[in-house]
């Protein structure tokens, strides 16, 4: 990836095969592209690692959303997979993240508690393993390493490495199924001994679906993306082409199918009932508001990522901006009970409760600089769509994002958007920004530690 000085990426260059032993030659500036993001996200891995390894080791006791996860490991664990133990299902997310720890637990009995995190640690450990040895066989292995390096050091990553989460092994089975199935679509043509990357890509896609049905945007992304590779194929090479994709199509949608055919719908049977929890309930339905809660969201956890686009922002229209910026912040504290929803923002807003007026002033300034940052955002990537739209990742990680919101609206039901969720969306916000900024700046490079940092915070504070 060719960089300038300014933190603009003046072109997004794949990389060449060669016969070389990585199989890729680089230009200089593009290699220590590379090397920056692969040792950084090494190191980070390995810290995270350390952290959540230790965190098992020592803090045993069941924390955070721990007692609410265990009951359905231990279900699974108890009586294996069949049609009436996934019907008895309780939370919300799918059950295969379930069925990952109940094999954990199965395995080694003595101590569930510790076997299910245990079990979570894995997922992450091969889906940095993963990324970091496929990247490098990739066109853009650079993104690939940023969408694992922004992955790390998101605030909620930590705790999903070391607690009974659901977020491991969905972003393992995701972030892996996307970069194959990148791969896969943008090849120039038909090719019969890559097409199990495309069935492989499809299965992993399903099972992430299957994890978390967030991912289900990733079918109508992997759609469009095909639909928009199609079009740069010759009519001749075109019908080949198509049988392939649609093998790799239906391989994602099996898993979700058999899924459907046992809950009878896209929520267990005792979520959608309300069964589950008391006052929660989570079915498929129009909610108009919760896509703009989400939009807020990414945009919120995207201004540590993409904050040095604002000095980019043209100075005819940083005014304008700027008042938009300002009337959007003050405007939304109207709305402010609505857009808080369970997390680390809600918490420290939530400190200043005893004095209103400062509340809301912060509260306006973080939505404002929230404002002023996506418009910067959206205003580089508008004046780089030529070159940014010709990079794969980076057009399947738009659509990603984009179908994330989207799908947000047949979310019905009283159960929040813990943001906590923007993680899974977290791979293609990595690639996004920094495809759009590829520089490492030392600010850029503070802030996203400072991330982590709060990070290991939001972990530890669970073992006292």
């Amino acid at each position: 990836m060719a960089e300038l000085s300014s933190g603009h990426a003046t072109r997004i260059e794949p990389t060449p095969r060669t016969g070389s032993a990585s199989g890729h030659s680089t230009s200089p500036s593009h290699q220590a592209s590379i090397r920056n993001y692969h040792s950084l996200t090494v190191l980070l891995f390995f810290l995270n690692t350390l952290s959540a390894l230790l965190f098992i080791l020592f803090v045993n006791h069941a924390t955070y959303d721990d007692p609410y996860h265990l009951p359905d490991v231990h279900r699974y664990a108890r009586e294996g997979v069949s049609a009436n133990s996934i019907r008895a299902h309780i939370n919300a997310p799918g059950p295969t993240a379930y069925l990952w720890m109940a094999l954990a637990v199965r395995t080694f009995p003595g101590d569930e508690l510790r076997s299910a995190r245990a079990a979570i640690l894995v997922s992450w450990l091969l889906l940095g393993a993963g990324i970091l040895a496929a990247a490098r066989y990739t066109r853009f292995p650079s993104l690939w390493y940023a969408a694992l390096f922004v992955t790390l050091a998101f605030p909620h990553a930590l705790t999903a490495t070391a607690l009974v989460l659901t977020e491991g092994p969905a972003l393992l089975f995701a972030t892996l199924g996307a970069l194959m199935w990148v791969e896969f679509l943008a090849l120039p043509g038909f090719n019969l001994d890559k097409e199990p990357v495309g069935v492989v890509g499809g299965v992993l896609i399903g099972l992430a679906i299957t994890c978390r049905q967030y991912y289900l945007a990733l079918l109508p992304t992997g759609l469009l993306f095909a639909l928009l590779q199609w079009r740069k194929r010759s009519a001749q090479a075109r019908s080949l082409w198509v049988v392939s994709i649609l093998l790799s199509l239906v391989a994602s949608i099996l898993p979700v199918l058999l899924l459907v055919a046992v809950w009878k719908g896209l929520s267990s049977p005792n979520m959608a009932s309300g069964v589950s929890y008391p006052n929660r309930i989570s079915t498929v339905g129009a909610n108009f508001w919760r896509p703009i809660v989400t939009t807020f969201y990414i945009a919120l956890y995207s201004l540590p990522l993409t904050f040095p686009a604002m000095r980019h922002l043209p100075r005819e229209q940083r005014w304008r901006t700027f008042l938009v910026a300002v009337l959007g912040g003050f405007g939304a504290v109207y709305f402010m009970s609505a857009l808080l929803q369970p997390g680390p923002f809600n918490s420290v807003v939530g400190i200043l409760s005893r004095m209103p007026r400062v509340q809301s002033l912060f509260f306006a300034m973080v939505v404002g600089a929230t404002i002023y940052n996506l418009v910067a955002v959206v205003s580089l990537f508008w004046e780089k769509r030529t070159i940014l739209f010709s990079c794969p990742p980076v057009v399947f990680s738009i659509l990603a994002i984009v179908f994330f919101v989207a799908e947000q609206i047949g979310v019905q039901g009283n159960h929040p958007f813990y943001d906590r969720y923007v993680i899974q969306v977290a791979p293609f916000l990595g690639i996004a920004a920094f495809a759009l900024l590829p520089k490492l700046s030392m600010p850029r490079l503070l802030v996203l530690g400072a991330s982590s940092a709060l990070g290991q915070y939001m972990l530890w504070r669970y073992a006292f």
